[in-house]
Order: C-alpha cells, then sequence, then structure tokens
C-alpha cells in the first residue's frame, strides 16, 4: 500500500474513510476531533460517543455526514481527557485497528492523522515514526492508498524526514 505525508486540515480530505484522534469516551472536543465534529456536524460525534466508552487501541466507526468520506472511523489513542496520555502501545494499536477496520469495510483510501500527537501529548516525533512503521508493514486486502495527514507546517517537515528515513 502506498501512503504519502500530507499538510492539511483532515476535515477537507477526501477518502473513503477519515481516522478521528479519538480519546476513549468518543466525546469529539478539540483538535482532530473538534474539526471534523464542525466540518462533518454534530450527528458525528452523537453517533460516536452513543458507541463509547471503549478500550484504548480500540476503534468505532461512524458515517462521515458532510464529509467527504464514506465513514470516520474513531480510533481511541488516549484515554479519556485528563485521565493520562497516549502511549506507544496505544498509538500502535489505534493505528492498526483503524487499518484493518477500513480494510473490513472495504475502503480503498484512508486519511489518518498523527494519532495521539495532539491534545494527548505524545512526543510528536516518536509517535509519528510509530505510526509510520505500522502503516509501512500493513499488509491490506483493500486498501490501496493512506495519506498521513499532518496540520501545521513543522509536522509535515518532520513526517516527511521520518518517511525518509522509514
Amino acid at each position: 500500500m502506498e501512503f504519502v505525508i500530507k499538510q492539511g486540515d483532515i476535515s477537507l480530505e477526501e477518502a473513503d474513510a477519515l481516522v478521528n484522534a479519538a480519546g476513549t469516551s468518543l466525546v469529539m472536543g478539540s483538535g482532530v476531533a473538534g474539526a471534523l465534529r464542525r466540518r462533518g456536524g454534530e450527528e458525528i460525534n452523537r453517533d460516536a460517543v452513543a458507541q463509547g466508552p471503549i478500550g484504548l487501541g480500540q476503534v468505532v466507526v461512524t458515517p462521515a455526514y458532510r464529509l467527504k468520506a464514506k465513514h470516520v472511523i474513531h480510533a481511541a489513542a488516549m484515554p479519556h481527557y485528563g485521565d493520562g496520555r497516549a502511549t506507544s502501545h496505544s498509538i500502535r494499536e489505534a493505528t492498526l485497528n483503524a487499518l484493518l477496520k477500513a480494510d473490513e469495510l472495504g475502503c480503498k483510501s484512508i486519511a489518518i492523522p498523527a494519532l495521539g500527537c495532539g491534545v494527548a501529548g505524545f512526543p510528536l516525533e516518536e509517535g509519528l515514526r510509530l505510526i509510520l512503521k505500522v502503516i509501512k508493514d500493513y499488509k491490506p486486502r483493500n486498501l490501496e492508498s493512506c495519506r498521513v495527514v499532518l496540520y501545521s507546517a513543522g509536522e509535515y517537515e518532520t513526517g516527511l524526514r521520518i518517511a525518509q528515513e522509514i
């Protein structure tokens, strides 16, 4: 599966599945979750919260509503707000389970943010290294392309450097 690093707002991406950087409560507050909620509609948050809480590393799926996607995969890379931070294990598991769920849904394309590296406080460089390694090693059944969407220029430059190393 090919993957690319892209700078931008994940809520503007067009893909079969967009991945939300979720907490275990699935409440869509700030960061990636807030952007997806604002652009996609309150229904996404309502549908996500109705399926929670979930364990670290687990995922749930909602329709994408007004987003340019079929599905939003909510990947819990961090505990509920205030209850701790993302870990290397939770980031790896959330990334892998998002890819597995997209494959199960028959998706050809997926867009993934830097899970656990924003509000969840995990160091960006280390987190991106974990995420990109999982993507690189993943053997898809249906997925053909993966975009790692990073919001700021600094995040994007870090992602490009790590992708070249991997």
